[in-house]
């Protein structure tokens, strides 16, 4: 498997590259300002046709160069419908726009469970509402890989003041994270990568930051 991630634009958002090696099918997740070009040519060099572009949520810093690369790559975006209304429109989330954002029309929704096939790459959407109402993390099993989008960062969790924040849910959505094996290797949204076991808060983690 090929992992490849950049902190890119204003927010320092990671835009990720996953890559089956044996098929030569990617998939790019979060696409940042900075991102719809760099990570194409990443994808090139490495030899990876995307085939598809999944977001783990909505919020402007992680959809900047989205429309760009869906332009230059033709392949489908996916996102959780109840953030796709802010893929559409972007600011519709109630969100200040630091840079205008090109909206686009998803080309489907992520639903908790699914599984997508990208090459022998097996992702299993985890619905992980509480940053934002249609937030995902993706599981690769088989890899032992968690991309957890702005649910789980290293030793921190995503903002719970947004306006389409919702607290409560975010303790049930760590607390399914905590539940994958210790060893899972974890890339976030923003930050350093992890592991579930270096997060040993999670279990716990209203009491860490329920206020």
């Amino acid at each position: 498997m090929i992992v490849k991630f950049f902190p890119l634009g204003p927010a320092q958002t990671n835009g990720i590259l996953l890559g089956c090696s044996e098929t030569g099918k990617g998939v790019i997740i979060d696409v940042p300002f900075e991102g719809g070009e760099l990570l194409l040519k990443e994808a090139e060099k490495a030899g990876i046709e995307i085939v598809m572009i999944l977001l783990t949520h909505s919020h402007w810093d992680h959809i900047g160069d989205l429309a760009l690369l869906k332009r230059k790559s033709g392949a489908p975006i996916y996102v959780h419908q109840l953030d796709s209304e802010n893929v559409k429109a972007p600011g519709a989330d109630g969100l200040p726009l630091i840079l205008r954002v090109e909206g686009v029309e998803p080309d489907g929704f992520l639903t908790e469970g699914q599984v997508l096939e990208v090459g022998k790459l097996k992702l299993k959407v985890i619905h992980t509402p509480g940053h934002s109402p249609g937030g995902v993390c993706f599981y690769l099993e088989e890899e032992g890989l968690l991309v957890s989008g702005d649910t789980l960062f290293q030793g921190s969790i995503g903002r719970l003041d947004l306006p389409t924040a919702q607290p409560e849910l975010m303790w049930e959505s760590l607390e399914k994270l905590s539940a994958l094996p210790a060893e899972t290797r974890v890339l976030p949204g923003h930050g350093a990568e992890t592991t579930i076991g270096a997060e040993k808060w999670l279990k716990n983690a209203k009491e860490y930051f329920g206020g």
